[in-house]
This record gives structure tokens, sequence and C-alpha cells, in this order.
């Protein structure tokens, strides 16, 4: 079984994926926040600092392109190609209202015509694996029914499924029961991804669906960055484990001069799902969340890591 780490905006950067590899090793793929290349073929200075090699050395790293235009794909792809990947995902399951608005994303699973003429052309033009990451429709997993069989179409290298519906966004459950209908149609070697926060939820996942091949963990990897070693059987480690990844991660954005408010931020958007990792952590989260200078996060963070760790990762969520 392999494991990967799905992209999240805000979160899983570069500095990110290199210090969570390095205190938490297991991941096979990390995903990149996705790239959205424009009709200018030109890498915005954000983007290079996820896809640039030197950015991700010793990292399994897996680009991600969110677009609706196959010569952008093409030509995004072949870049990528040149710095040394050897796989790129094509993006249809991010569910944002201004992404779908402009058929991108999981926006463009409502116009199947214009997803197998991009699907089409992508595959006859590049020599490069091509992985596919999707929802199961805008609206209802009756949808996917008419998706798959596109799918089926083209020599996707792995097929990742959300098994949620735009609609439902990440708020509301995912869907597995629904992605039952279609699961043992999957041409495309699969994984699947939505809602596995612990060992138990993984293993329902795989008891269900014998045919997954791979597992894409996002929200539960962040809040509890050491899930893949749990699901693999290791023991919970230690609090100083994660104290010293957290201690890393915020030295890295403070070495790279941005604002205090950008490196609030961003430790803000870690701890929206890690502080579930400890007990009663309400009153200390608070207190992250209302911080505003360096000095008051810290104390927060401090104040944080000296509560214990919950014992309760083998609940079953799916």
């Amino acid at each position: 079984m392999k494991y990967y780490f799905a992209p999240l905006e805000g979160v899983t950067k570069s500095d990110f994926r290199r210090i969570h590899h390095k205190y938490f090793p297991g991941a096979d793929k990390y995903y990149t926040p996705f790239i959205s290349p424009t009709q200018e073929h030109l890498f915005t200075a954000r983007e290079l600092d996820e896809i640039l090699p030197e950015r991700n050395e010793g990292l399994p790293v897996v680009p991600q392109i969110l677009t609706n235009s196959a010569e952008n794909f093409i030509w995004a792809a072949r870049e990528l190609r040149a710095m040394g990947y050897r796989e790129v995902n094509f993006n249809l399951g991010c569910p944002s209202q201004t992404v779908t608005a402009k058929r991108k994303g999981s926006g463009l699973l409502a116009f199947p015509e214009m997803l197998e003429g991009i699907l089409s052309e992508i595959f006859s033009a590049l020599d490069i694996k091509i992985s596919v990451k999707t929802r199961l429709g805008m609206v209802s997993p009756d949808e996917f029914g008419q998706i798959l069989e596109i799918y089926n179409k083209f020599p996707i290298c792995e097929l990742t499924v959300h098994t949620r519906v735009q609609k439902d966004f990440y708020k509301l459950p995912a869907r597995p029961e629904a992605f039952a209908r279609y699961a043992g149609s999957v041409a495309a070697p699969l994984c699947y991804n939505g809602d596995i926060f612990s060992p138990g939820d993984c293993a329902a996942v795989l008891s269900r669906f014998p045919n997954v091949e791979a597992v894409m963990l996002g929200r539960g990897l962040i809040r509890n960055p050491a899930l893949i070693g749990l699901i693999k059987g290791d023991a919970m480690p230690e609090k100083a484990l994660f104290r010293a990844f957290h201690d890393e991660l915020f030295a890295a954005y403070k070495a790279k001069k941005w604002s205090d408010n950008a490196i609030l931020c961003h430790m803000k958007e870690l701890w929206a799902f890690m502080g579930d990792l400890f007990e009663n952590s309400e009153k200390q989260e608070k207190a992250i969340r209302k911080s505003k200078r360096l000095e008051d996060y810290i104390s927060a963070a401090a104040d944080i890591f000296s509560l214990p760790i919950k014992s309760n990762f083998e609940e079953v969520h799916i």
C-alpha cells in the first residue's frame, strides 16, 4: 500500500514538505499545491518556489496542474519534464467556486465533452506520466458514471478519487457508499481520498475497496503529522518530535524574512488542524488565533505543547 500527502493551499508548501519528511518519513508522494498555467507560459515566483528541483531535493514530489486548456497543460507538463519530474497530476477536484466558475478543477466535470477533448489532446502530446485527481461530480455522485467512462478511455497512470461532489466542499462527509457503485470499474490504478483521520479509517477503506492501491491523506495528516506511521503500525511518537517539527517549520518561515503577519497566518493555518492533536486545547487554540505578535504566538504554542496528546486515533470516522 502507498500513502500520499495531499496538497493544501497555505499549508503544504515546499518548506512544510521538506520538514515533514524529515521528522515523519513514510509518504510515497507529496503533491504540490496546484500551479495554474496561463497563456503567458510563465511560472509565477510562488509556483517556482513549489516546483524548482532544489526546493524538493530528496522528496518524492508530484506537481499538480489546474487548467481548462490543453495547450497550457501541455506547456506546463513539458517544462516540468525538463526539470526532471516524471509525473504530473491533473487537478479535477478543487471545489472552490472561484475555480469552478472558470470550468477548472471539479468545475470541468460538468462539461464531459470538453473534459474528454482536453484529455485526448494532452495524452496524445505528452510522454510524461499523467495522474488525475477527481471528485464524483458537481452536484450528484450519479454523474460519476459518465465521468468514469471518459477516464477509462485514457492511460491515466493513477486515478485519485475524492469521494465527494463539488457542492460538498470539505464540510459534508465523504461518500464512500456512493463510490462503491463505481470502484470496481476503474481501469487505472486506484487511489482513495476522503475523511481518513485514523488507522481505523484507513483499514475500513481498504476492507471495503480491495482494488485500492494507495490512499491520499490531507487534513488527517496535517492534524496528526505522524498518521502514516500509525497506519503502518508504529507507536505514537513522543510529543518532543511534534515540537521539533513545529519549531523547525516556524524557523523556516522566519528565515524567509516574511512579515510577522505572514508568519502568523501560516502558523495559524497549521494549528487550525493540528490543535486537535492535543487534549482540551480549546483555550490554547483560541490564544493562537488571537495572537497578533510573534511573542504572543510563541507563548501560546508553548502552552498547547504542554498538553497531553490525544489517545483516540484508532476511532473510525468513515
